[in-house]
């Protein structure tokens, strides 16, 4: 005979709550690991600020981002493996143990004479006919970065000599990074170019934190009465402060209360500034601004901001302020305006205008 498979009533009921009962636990032990995570992610927002404020170099160290190597595995020995077959790469010595890594690119017209030269051809070389910009570049990443690579190459095509660099502790350059260091570096690197190129035309090209350095470095030439032929700035800021309260990593935290006080007096008391604003009040030659309208980082109204305090400053008064705007629907971003095929007429006719202030 076989067995009843029916289930006895009780039977059903019990199964129930014991389902019912399995349930409640799993959805008790799910809200508790939920509960844990929330609280260890709260903990971690408000030990931050903390641990910025005990620990201001943490802070240095975000803003320089000299840690972050992009691309990876590049030779900066060997320019010509990123496509610079007509680039020479130095080592000088800014300070007794400091060290910077240097390129210098040579008009492209120049390439195939380039072939095989060794650094004193390429160091004879910025004696020819031929401007010069010394570029500064951002922080992060070294003077092989792509988008710096790509714009040395549209430089180059246009006829000038590029000369750029990575700061002390930047790339494979030896040395503490910080803001008095980086613009001593570009200083050595100024002087260097000077005491080669004869009466060529030195034009001085900062992007970003670079734009730091290059208004540091100007204001400094300007003060000892030997001033760069142009100054150009991409994408600048209005000083550190502002910038770092506009930055988007600090979004998370800029509603939190003494936001100044965690966040940006550290960088005050590291002794980082980097007061554009103040130093285009010092600067005496002619200065063209570029700023792309969708710049995630280095937000467009600031560099519109430091436009307006220099147009009407007095040590302007003899020389051009331009201000250059890309529309957001070019998408140029932060780092990609070498790719406006309106450079070059800009270029061309900012620095012809420079050229002839020069001379006059």
């Amino acid at each position: 005979m076989v067995a009843s498979a029916t289930t006895k009533p009780g039977e059903s009921h019990s199964a129930k709550m014991k389902w019912h009962l399995g349930s409640h636990v799993r959805r008790k032990g799910l809200w508790f690991r939920l509960r844990k995570v929330l609280l260890c992610v709260l903990g971690l927002y408000i030990a931050i600020p903390f641990l910025v404020r005990l620990c201001p170099g943490i802070q240095a160290k975000l803003i320089f981002l000299n840690f972050v190597r992009v691309p990876f595995f590049i030779d900066l020995k060997k320019p010509q493996e990123q496509g610079l077959n007509h680039t020479c790469n130095y080592y000088l010595q800014p300070e007794e143990d400091v060290t910077i890594g240097v390129w210098h690119t040579i008009p492209a017209a120049w390439w195939k004479n380039a072939q095989g030269k060794d650094q004193m051809w390429y160091e004879d070389a910025l004696a020819s006919s031929h401007p010069i910009i010394l570029y500064l570049h951002g922080n992060a990443g070294t003077r092989g970065g792509d988008h710096r690579v790509e714009l040395y190459k549209v430089l180059s095509s246009l006829g000038y000599h590029v000369v750029t660099f990575d700061y002390r502790g930047w790339g494979d350059s030896i040395g503490t990074p910080s803001e008095r260091g980086m613009t001593y570096d570009a200083l050595h690197v100024f002087d260097w170019i000077k005491a080669r190129s004869g009466d060529n035309p030195v034009y001085i090209w900062g992007h970003s934190l670079g734009t730091g350095v290059a208004t540091n470095l100007v204001r400094r030439l300007c003060e000892r009465e030997t001033p760069p032929d142009a100054l150009i700035l991409e994408s600048p800021f209005t000083n550190i402060r502002e910038e770092a309260k506009s930055h988007p990593f600090s979004v998370v935290y800029r509603y939190f209360p003494g936001f100044d006080w965690f966040f940006l007096d550290p960088i005050t008391s590291s002794g980082i500034k980097f007061a554009n604003d103040e130093n285009v009040k010092h600067i005496s030659c002619p200065l063209l601004i570029l700023h792309a309208e969708d710049d995630p980082v280095v937000p467009f109204q600031l560099g519109r901001k430091l436009y307006n305090i220099a147009a009407p400053s007095r040590s302007f008064r003899d020389f051009k302020v331009q201000f250059v705007p890309f529309h957001s629907d070019l998408g140029y971003r932060h780092k990609y305006i070498y790719k406006s095929p309106e450079l070059p007429r800009i270029l061309r006719e900012f620095l012809g205008k420079s050229e002839s202030e020069r001379q006059h």
